[in-house]
């Protein structure tokens, strides 16, 4: 076997785990007024199926006193049958099932939206929401433990194997434990000791109720990326302490906070692979033997057997690969990593939730589907001639499916490689695992016999000349020049400007000022503008809007304005581009129309609503024949609606 760390053993106390890939906790809002759903249930029984040794739930309200939202009600005795059944469809696959419990605390995702009931360790504000809490008392806290203790045993008596107490990402223990939020000078502050104690009366309580052989786990904070907050050093030390009571099992080791730091919870695409490797060998260096999980843009089978062989962890837990691929494990232990839908890294499951969607993925269109697990499309009744013309993501999934289905599936593609505009953004540095997108489904759809005719544009006579029964139109979007502006010469648009630039590669920077108009603010746009600030001497970005990356969740915004921040990257808000000439473009501000010039200007490039190309609708249509439109054929948006349109244009073709 290729892995063999990844597959060997691991013990946690008395129970020996067959791997050491774990899930770790990620939100998904499939509960049903705070009980567990069968979507819920098909979620985690497939990743059970799919090989992992351990699935750790979401965080669920574990209180009578905590608001549950959209949350798991785990306190609540009348859903017990729920979680029953949960933790029988999870551990019948020699999987453990562990529940994650904590408490949010003064902690909030969104800024401007404040909790008016909201407790902490002291009475100091969210540093993301704002949220002022009320400093919870030791009586309050007493009662937190006994409310947490009783979870546990309830989660205990309905079949999971453990739990796991979320102390990191900011949320109430996090906030007990930093110096930054706690700031007590009672038996539950001052110091390590004092920090810890929250916690540790918790495990200690869940050790005495529940017995040796329950798993208790932390997810610990490695580094929340606040001054004066818990770093690398300071959580060695918390570890080491709690390691020191011997009532825990494992720490998983995460980073973040409810802060401007709030991005390094779920690294995106644009951070070095591997990138909290060093933080979890130190604490894992000081936990005292206790196991260590590392999580955190751990992708790939041979990252995950790398971290492990290195020594920086003991084990690996994986959220968004899980869902990118709920048989991650399974392929891997039979060397089929070749078929392994990849995660991207692009956090649009994140977005789902925190925009109070339930949990999809980008890369999975199947994903929490009862048949989820090592899904392959229904056999058609009746064969078909079935033409897809576009090699995007949109046309590739419709294809594979299709021809999975027992259609004779032609794909026609005007570029000479598959991947559509998709293929354009990964081929800029530092966004080429993009192409997993598109190299899974170029994949699948050769495996599965679909014929590839690329390199030319379709016409309506190429299409009619196949004798389709259907066609699916996955021809994109283009984007539309915005008003007061005149494409060509230096002007533009964005995708445009990039295929230039990268088929006409140059040492050094290009003289003059690049200028981006951004009418798009999605996350290609600011990969699109970090290409252009690293090919022109000067970068500058202009947006009608008040602030960029709007269209996008707070994880991501977070991201992209540091990215612009660390480059220097000018960005003028409130205006729009009222004149072009020569080498000079004038701005104005949106509401006083205050005029401003930038000189020395030798590209402009703009990111903009975009057209759907449907020009072979009409004509195809007019013959006779079925069309389909997909992707941003139909309407331009995201690479999600893309693959789950294309997946059902597949099925129903």
């Amino acid at each position: 076997m290729a892995y063999t760390r990844l597959f060997s053993t691991l013990r946690l106390r008395s129970r020996e785990l067959k791997n050491r890939v774990a899930g770790s906790a990620v939100t998904s809002l499939f509960s049903v007024g705070g009980a567990v759903s069968q979507k819920l249930i098909d979620h985690y029984s497939a990743r059970a199926r799919g090989g992992a040794a351990m699935m750790v739930t979401e965080s669920m309200a574990s209180s009578v006193l905590q608001p549950p939202g959209a949350r798991l009600c785990a306190f609540d005795e009348s859903k017990f049958d729920g979680f029953k059944r949960l933790a029988e469809a999870v551990e019948q696959h020699d999987c453990r099932l562990i529940g994650q419990i904590g408490d949010p605390g003064r902690g909030g995702h969104h800024q401007g939206i404040r909790n008016p009931h909201a407790i902490g360790a002291s009475a100091l504000p969210d540093d993301l929401s704002w949220t002022m809490p009320r400093a919870m008392t030791i009586a309050d806290i007493r009662q937190r433990t006994e409310h947490m203790v009783d979870t546990a045993h309830r989660l205990q008596r309905a079949g999971f194997s453990g739990v796991e107490l979320s102390c990191c990402h900011g949320l109430l223990f996090h906030q007990f434990l930093s110096p930054q939020s706690n700031r007590r000078d009672d038996e539950y502050g001052r110091d390590v000791e004092g920090r810890s104690r929250f916690i540790r009366e918790i495990y200690e309580g869940v050790r005495a109720t529940c017995g040796e052989g329950f798993i208790i786990g932390i997810k610990l904070v490695g580094d929340d990326g606040v001054p004066g907050g818990v770093d690398p050093e300071l959580s060695a030390q918390i570890a080491a302490r709690m390691a020191r009571d011997g009532k825990i099992d494992y720490f998983c080791v995460a980073q973040g906070a409810h802060h401007r730091s709030l991005e390094m919870h779920a690294p995106d695409r644009t951070y070095a692979p591997l990138p909290y490797r060093r933080i979890w060998r130190t604490v894992r260096d000081s936990a005292g033997g206790v196991p260590v999980y590392g999580v955190g843009r751990v992708t790939t089978p041979a990252e995950a057997e790398e971290v492990i062989a290195a020594g920086d962890c003991d084990a690996v837990m994986m959220g968004r690969p899980f869902l990118a691929d709920a048989s991650w494990v399974k392929k891997t232990r039979e060397g089929r990593e070749h078929s392994i839908r990849l995660c991207i890294n692009c956090n649009s499951c994140w977005e789902q939730t925190t925009t109070h969607r339930p949990l999809a993925c980008d890369v999975n269109p199947r994903m929490a589907a009862a048949d989820e697990f090592e899904w392959q499309p229904p056999k058609a009744a009746q064969p078909r001639r079935v033409v897809v013309v576009g090699a995007g993501p949109a046309g590739l999934e419709a294809a594979w499916v299709a021809a999975r289905r027992g259609h004779q599936v032609t794909l026609l593609g005007a570029s000479a490689e598959v991947g559509g505009k998709a293929r354009l953004n990964a081929s800029i540095p530092g966004c080429g695992q993009i192409a997993r997108i598109y190299g899974y489904q170029h994949w699948a759809a050769k495996d599965a016999g679909v014929e590839f005719r690329l390199g030319q544009r379709a016409t309506a006579e190429d299409v009619l000349a196949l004798k389709p029964d259907s066609v699916i139109l996955a021809t994109g979007s283009s984007m539309r020049c915005p008003d007061g502006i005149k494409a060509g010469g230096m002007v533009q648009d964005l995708r445009s400007a990039v295929a230039d630039l990268l088929s006409n590669p140059k040492s050094g920077k290009r003289k003059g000022t690049a200028v981006l108009y951004d009418m798009d603010h999605s996350v290609g746009t600011y990969d699109g503008a970090e290409f252009l600030a690293d090919s022109y001497d000067r970068l500058v970005i202009i947006t009608q809007r008040d602030s960029i990356a709007s269209e996008i969740a707070l994880v991501l915004r977070q991201r992209v304005n540091r990215r612009m921040a660390m480059r220097r990257i000018p960005v003028i808000t409130l205006a729009e581009i009222v004149r072009v000439s020569g080498s000079t473009v004038d701005h104005a501000n949106v509401y006083s129309g205050d005029t401003t010039r930038i000189d020395n200007v030798t590209l402009l490039a703009y990111s903009s609503p975009r057209l759907p190309d449907q020009e072979l609708a009409g004509p195809l249509r007019a013959q006779g024949i079925s069309v389909r439109l997909i992707g941003d054929c139909y309407s331009s948006r995201s690479v999600m609606a893309a693959t789950q349109e294309g997946s059902l244009a597949g099925i129903e073709a």
